[in-house]
């Protein structure tokens, strides 16, 4: 799970694991919130591209995979005595959504939203992983440990799907662009301890 494996150009800023230990309500309700987007994110696209097979069987488990994490989340908010508080805007899937190209063809608008997703995994999974190295809470470090390995594969879904509905070298010009783009936003985000993003 490095950051080789993950595919990122810029890894987390290290203040920010300082500033996410001191603020654990605040990670868990963004965390659980982000679980649920991306299982609404994936019911999307198998509604939106009913007629894609492969996408319909690679993202049906995605979906219960995402919900059983947001449920999961949301048990550790309770065993601390947490609410579920109320969603935040998330600053970085606004920054992608403008990096997305919204023309071409039904396919090209399709590999932009599986490449957003891929990003968006791919950034989650690293912050799981900075989370389970350095969080001095070991119920938390060890639930990050699973849920490393259990989402480390699903941004390579969303790449491999984008492959299946577009020229391989199209696909991974994209996904390079995207993945500088990604970086130059991170490095103009706030270092914020209340957002997993």
């Amino acid at each position: 799970m490095d950051k080789y494996t993950l595919g990122l150009e810029l890894p987390t800023d290290p203040r920010w694991i300082d500033i996410a230990s001191k603020n654990i309500e605040e990670i868990l309700v963004d965390h659980a919130y982000c679980e649920q987007k991306a299982a609404s994110s994936c019911v999307s696209l198998i509604i939106q591209y009913h007629d894609k097979d492969r996408l319909v069987d690679v993202l049906t488990p995605v979906v219960a995979e995402e919900w059983n994490h947001f449920e999961r989340v949301l048990a550790e908010l309770r065993k601390r005595g947490y609410g579920l508080g109320p969603q935040r805007k998330d600053e970085y899937v606004e920054a992608l959504n403008k990096i997305i190209h919204k023309g071409g063809s039904r396919d090209q608008q399709l590999v932009e939203k599986l490449l957003m997703n891929a990003l968006i995994e791919a950034r989650s999974c690293e912050r799981f992983k900075v989370l389970w190295k350095n969080i001095q809470d070991p119920d938390l470090a060890e639930f990050y440990h699973e849920l490393v390995i259990s989402e480390a594969h699903h941004y390579r879904n969303f790449l491999d799907l984008a492959k299946t509905y577009m020229r391989e070298d199209y696909v991974m010009t994209r996904w390079n662009e995207l993945l500088e783009a990604e970086a130059e936003i991170m490095k103009g985000l706030e270092v914020r301890g209340d957002r997993m993003h």
